[in-house]
């Protein structure tokens, strides 16, 4: 490489390619040309450039393709009379646009700012060219798949922003993760993160707990404590599973974002706070507004940017990845010799549907390690099918009449699933959540996760 900043013009029309060559070559940029994006990434590695200045329109892909395709900074060239969609493409993570006919000083000022803004030496440290190495932007986090591409790229860009951002995706894909990754690539780096699960809380609690009380507000408020929303001022404040919160509490939180302010629960004076809010979700919270379960007005407020983590099944080629990034994980964490998946077993993790996600993978992969008693992991030790596939319940029906006489009267088949639906069900009226998760033997965060994992949803209080 040359000390020249490397540039890639992508255009169809070979006058204007020319012409933009030419005039960049005159400021000291080293510049090669392609005619279309599939030209693009044959003949270059986007990774090479410091910028890439593309038409939007383009025969065949359009040139917002190239975004996806790399974590170069791309600018989109368009006419004036489709200033809309170079607006689209910035949302789409495209740096800058320039509008047709352009002036020369403004493609030079806007291409120099660009390079100072986004110099590729940062860029290569970020995210590690060698997909075996490959850890962008979120710590712990593997994948190469485009949607994951298009999430570490929205995640590089929300990082560097002030506004509140929502992560959706199911249980088990890692929201905790990409919180943890917006915070600290932002500028609150320095300060801890507060993490704070709203299932986790019981509801008569997580006023106090998020905002804080004055002595004497409750019974039980023996001392004025400080909330988890006053302990990350100048911070960020990732809430998970926000759409548990009680409305009572939403309001509360509203007015952290309309007025930047905090009210300890039973205090008269508000204080100013400067936090900065992610909050994660798998439920749909616009239908949580229509059910009247969710404040509408809260709604608007935290949709400012919004992060989709892709569900494990539809990420491909990741999985496998991911299986083995985590069972060298979990073999030096064990502290057990480097094992190997067997070709069944690498056959069952990647047709799996993996309904728990990464966390289900995890979990999976840790068993057969503790279970191993060779360096290799067959599709058995996985035991894949316990989670519920159609196999596992006609293997556990065979074990079970093997292990058991046949009982000469009639006996109800009751799973363990088949149990903990019940149970709820029949005590949810006469219990609240910390008495169920007792009575069950698990925490109160393993109830809610069972909840979301049999559709049994929590019944809520009627606001008053």
């Amino acid at each position: 490489m040359t000390a020249q900043n490397q540039i890639l013009v992508v255009e169809d029309e070979a006058v204007i390619r020319g012409a933009l060559k030419r005039l960049l070559e005159r400021h000291n940029f080293a510049v090669s040309e392609a005619g279309t994006v599939k030209e693009s990434l044959e003949k270059f590695d986007m990774d090479d450039f410091d910028v890439i200045i593309s038409d939007l329109r383009l025969p065949g892909a359009p040139g917002t393709d190239l975004i996806k395709a790399t974590s170069t900074p791309v600018v989109i060239m368009t006419s004036y009379s489709s200033i809309r969609s170079a607006i689209d493409s910035i949302q789409m993570g495209a740096v800058d646009y320039i509008a047709k006919p352009f002036e020369h000083n403004e493609i030079i000022e806007t291409i120099s700012k660009i390079i100072r803004e986004h110099s590729r030496a940062e860029r290569v440290e970020r995210v590690p060219q060698q997909d075996d190495d490959i850890e962008p932007p979120v710590e712990g986090m593997i994948g190469s798949c485009p949607q994951m591409m298009e999430l570490f790229r929205r995640i590089r860009k929300v990082a560097l922003t002030s506004s509140t951002v929502l992560i959706n995706g199911e249980s088990g894909t890692g929201k905790e993760l990409v919180a943890k990754g917006i915070h600290r690539l932002s500028t609150r780096k320095d300060h801890e993160m507060i993490s704070v699960n709203c299932a986790a809380i019981p509801e008569n609690l997580i006023e106090s707990e998020l905002f804080g009380h004055e002595k004497g507000a409750f019974t039980g408020a023996t001392a004025t404590r400080t909330g988890l929303v006053e302990a990350a001022n100048g911070s960020t404040l990732f809430l998970d599973e926000i759409g548990e919160l009680p409305l009572e509490a939403q309001a509360r939180l509203l007015r952290v974002l309309q007025e930047n302010e905090i009210r300890k629960v039973g205090s008269v004076q508000s204080r100013k706070v400067d936090v900065r809010l992610v909050v994660a979700t798998h439920r749909d919270l616009k239908q949580l507004v229509v059910d009247g379960h969710f404040r509408e007005d809260l709604y608007y407020r935290i949709n400012v940017m919004t992060l989709l983590i892709p569900p494990l099944r539809e990420r491909g080629n990741d999985i496998l990845k991911l299986a083995d990034a985590i069972l060298q994980r979990t073999c030096k964490r064990l502290k057990t010799p480097m094992m190997y998946f067997s070709d069944a077993a690498s056959r069952v993790i990647s047709t799996y549907s993996w309904p728990g996600n990464v966390r289900e993978l995890e979990n999976a992969i840790e068993r057969a390690v503790v279970l191993a008693e060779t360096t290799e992991i067959g599709e058995d030790l996985l035991a894949i099918d316990l989670h519920g596939s159609k196999e596992a319940i006609e293997a556990d029906k065979v074990a079970s009449s093997n292990a058991f006489p046949p009982s000469t009267e009639p006996v109800e088949e009751l799973s363990l699933e088949d149990y903990f639906q019940r149970f709820v069900l029949e005590h949810q009226d006469s219990m609240n959540e910390t008495q169920l998760a007792k009575k069950l033997g698990i925490s109160r965060k393993c109830l809610w996760e069972r909840r979301q994992r049999f559709g049994i949803p929590r019944k809520k209080k009627q606001a008053v």
